[in-house]
């Protein structure tokens, strides 16, 4: 019975633990729900605040920009407010004006109105007294009014002609007397409106290349590299004993700029094979095809000579590449050009037909075929093939005598190739007088003490001077230069002008052993 009863006390115990454990756990459990909704409280409380104060602030915000828009649409209101007030005045002060001009105008009619009545009787009364006195001078003279007037007509007629016969024939003789003194007053002029630079070009052009083992490489195993850069440029390459420079020969000078840029590109990349040679040209080939083009046109566009067929830009730009006595023909033709407008406009004919067939005179010499022809007849039949016009066709045909002229602007593309051929300078000197005249300057620059050597360079247009550091400082150069120039100047004759650049360097030497 005690372990029964001590049983039953320990479970009573424990549903009282339990019990009382349950009801603590139950109280726990609500007050934290009760702590959670009232925090749940507090946080949308919280958040209704924020929101009420967003909104207001939203509300202000849109508040703010209606009140400015308004206000500004207010101001545009009252602006054009004043701007109609002011224009219903001005047109009331125009109306009130035009209302006080028409009645003066109307004043004035009137008044002119009383006039021509006027008027009216007063030239009857003088086409009678006129036929009044006719009538006297008939009676007095015994013959009418118009056989006198024939008699008078015929008689100033008479006058007249043998006056104008007397003038023209006085014109004429003056015409003659200064005919070639104008003529040679327009040439003047125009060569002094148009001035432009020259060079002479030749059959060769030289390489630079930096050592003998490019000259190596460029050669190639058993010539092979040489071999193909000549078939494929159709130029001949002369590689000598000449340090640094190989030496590219051909009368055509498009195929030798073609061999000098391949040339340049292949020592530049170190590649130098056949294909890697056949590549280049072609490559090359496109490159300078599409330059002659663009040069075409900007010739075209700066001489304000179009629209011109492509054919014919293209071989305006090959004539960049040709010369003509070793002037260069892109230049002697945009002289030409320039002053066939001059001397058109001169005698009042269409300048911008003039510059036209001034540009396209010598296209006969940059064929893409050897013609048999001359070059102006060549020339001429291009311009007739690609639709110029007759003028411009027979300016280009006649410029040698080779057909005859038919238009004014024929002699005058004559007369200015002439003249650009014929400048001074324009054209190759004879051998002779250009060896000697780079002979008298490099003497000339000698003849100073303190110059050591002197080398006459760029076909005579610059003279390099080398003088002694030790002998010459820098001010002293500087006068020296500008001696030696005034003294070219002054003693010789030479075509363009010459720049003279001395030369003062100071050089130290220390050799390793």
């Amino acid at each position: 019975m005690l372990v029964v009863w001590i049983i039953v006390t320990v479970l009573v115990s424990l549903a009282i633990g339990f019990g009382v454990a349950y009801w603590l756990l139950g109280k726990l459990l609500r007050e934290r729900n009760e702590r959670m909704i009232a925090e749940a409280k507090l946080e949308a409380e919280r958040i209704h605040a924020e929101k009420i104060e967003k909104a207001d602030a939203h509300f202000q915000r849109l508040r703010g920009e209606f009140e400015a828009k308004s206000r500004v649409r207010e101001e545009k209101i009252a602006n054009a407010e004043r701007d109609l007030k002011q224009r219903e005045n001005n047109l009331r002060n125009q109306q009130t004006e035009l209302q006080k001009k028409r009645k003066e105008q109307e004043a004035q009619r009137a008044s002119l109105t009383a006039k021509m009545e006027h008027y009216d009787e007063l030239c009857k009364e003088t086409e009678e007294l006129k036929a009044r006195h006719i009538g006297r001078m008939e009676e007095i003279a015994g013959m009418s009014a118009e056989t006198a007037k024939e008699q008078l007509v015929q008689s100033m007629t008479d006058t007249a002609r043998s006056e104008a016969m007397s003038y023209a024939a006085e014109i004429v003789e003056e015409a003659k007397l200064n005919a070639n003194k104008e003529a040679k007053r327009i040439i003047v002029q125009s060569i002094q409106r148009l001035a432009t630079e020259t060079a002479i070009e030749n059959a060769v052009s030289v390489f630079h290349i930096d050592s003998d083992e490019v000259k190596g490489k460029i050669i190639g195993r058993e010539g092979r590299n040489i071999r193909t850069l000549e078939s494929v440029t159709g130029v001949e390459l002369i590689v000598d004993d000449t340090p640094d420079a190989i030496v590219l020969s051909a009368f055509d000078p498009v195929r030798r700029e073609i061999a000098r840029l391949s040339l340049h590109q292949l020592v530049q990349d170190g590649r130098i094979h056949p294909a890697r040679i056949e590549e280049v040209v072609a490559r090359v080939t496109k490159q300078l095809e599409e330059e002659i083009q663009e040069t075409g046109k900007r010739t075209v566009i700066d001489l304000g000579v179009h629209p011109l067929h492509p054919e014919l830009v293209r071989m305006v730009g090959r004539m960049k590449y040709r010369s003509s006595y070793g002037q260069n023909l892109l230049q002697h033709s945009r002289e030409v050009a320039n002053l066939c407008a001059i001397m058109a406009s001169e005698l009042g004919l269409n300048a911008k037909l003039a510059k036209r067939a001034g540009l396209l005179h010598d296209i006969g010499k940059v064929p893409d075929e050897e013609p048999d022809l001359p070059h102006a007849l060549y020339g001429m039949k291009l311009a007739e093939q690609y639709k110029e016009k007759p003028e411009v066709c027979n300016a280009i045909g006649a410029h040698h005598d080779e057909i005859e002229m038919t238009t004014l602007i024929a002699p005058i593309v004559q007369v200015c190739d002439a003249i650009s051929g014929a400048r001074p300078g324009a054209r190759r000197e004879v051998v002779e007088a250009y060896i000697k005249r780079l002979k008298d300057m490099e003497t000339l620059a000698l003849s100073y003490p303190g110059v050591e050597k002197t080398y006459a360079i760029q076909a005579g247009r610059e003279l390099r001077v080398i003088v002694g550091s030790e002998k010459m400082d820098d001010q002293a150069s500087q006068r020296l230069a500008l001696e030696i120039a005034r003294k070219i100047q002054e003693e010789m004759t030479y075509p363009g002008q010459v720049k003279v650049t001395v030369i003062r360097e100071t050089r130290a030497t220390g050799i390793a052993r």
